[in-house]
């Protein structure tokens, strides 16, 4: 199968990497040559640590590494793709955007695909004329680590796309949920629900950051504790999640003040060094010095 991905950031090219892990043949397509060069150069160095970690071997690592492709063409990089699977910002009129871009350049026959988190997929597939194609294939970060792939289907989603989409989360080694298309659709709705919970048990001074998130990982068993994961993920992301689930859900996903106060001081977690954690290197070094309380919800 040939496979384009749209978007080198951390989720297109951790989709790309486990795709072309899985004998497909991929693209990697962004705006900018730097990002495509970046979203290679962290394949490249997952693998590495791969190998280092006896996970891969060499010969399997570097056939992956020849099946990719990069490009900041679409026209180039969905030329011969059979599935494309966008993974652009979280806008949903940016996506609705991309998609119609997509479906004049692919075949018939080709399945499109969109990585949101949490947007509508009913709304971002009704910007298509063959909206029947369109499908959500919500990966999970990291995405060669996470075993699990969320198959949101759309309100317009045929049987075949469907059925296609399991084929494809089979193949590449992952386990599908398949969700139908509602706000939050599953694992974010419940995730994002324990992360603005612990957000607001540090803001009332209930507990350290690092004492609610021990309290998940030892007594619950969960891999990363949820405010550790709000920093591996975004804290803006977080936030778009949330005023969104809001909008759509009601005022139990209202933002707390302390996520509002840090996502406009551009304190975002591990990608900007800081969040409610401080970061160094990729690991966590100190818990952030404005954590301790704040204002309440508006």
């Amino acid at each position: 199968m040939h496979v384009a991905v749209l978007g080198a950031g951390t989720m297109g090219h951790g989709i790309a990497q486990v795709t072309a892990m899985a004998d497909h043949e991929v693209v990697i397509r962004d705006v900018n040559p730097e990002f495509v060069e970046e979203g290679i150069e962290s394949i490249e160095e997952n693998l590495e640590g791969g190998i280092e970690r006896d996970k891969v071997s060499r010969e399997a690592a570097d056939a992956a590494l020849a099946r990719i492709e990069g490009t900041t063409h679409l026209a180039e990089a969905v030329a011969d793709a059979d599935l494309v699977i966008e993974a652009v910002p979280e806008d949903l009129e940016l996506k609705r955007d991309t998609l119609e871009d997509v479906e004049e350049l692919v075949d018939d026959d080709a399945i499109i695909a969109t990585n949101t988190s949490s947007l509508s997929v009913t709304e971002i597939a009704s910007a298509a004329d063959h909206d029947g194609r369109v499908i959500g294939l919500h990966f999970f970060n990291p995405v060669h680590i996470m075993d699990l792939v969320e198959i949101v289907v759309a309100e317009q989603t045929d049987d075949g796309t469907v059925a296609t989409a399991h084929e494809f989360v089979e193949d590449i080694d992952k386990t599908a949920v398949e969700v139908t298309d509602t706000p939050g659709f599953a694992s974010s709705r419940l995730g994002v629900a324990l992360g603005v919970e612990a957000m607001r048990m540090v803001e009332e001074g209930v507990a350290d950051p690092r004492d609610i998130d021990a309290a998940m990982e030892l007594g619950y068993n969960h891999p990363m504790g949820p405010i550790e994961l709000g920093d591996v993920v975004g804290l803006d992301v977080r936030l778009d999640i949330l005023e969104y689930l809001r909008e759509e859900l009601g005022e139990r996903f209202r933002p707390p003040q302390v996520l509002k106060r840090k996502v406009r001081a551009g304190k975002l977690g591990k990608k900007t060094g800081e969040g409610f954690y401080v970061w160094e290197d990729g690991e966590i070094v100190g818990v952030s010095g404005d954590v301790d309380g704040g204002d309440g919800d508006e």
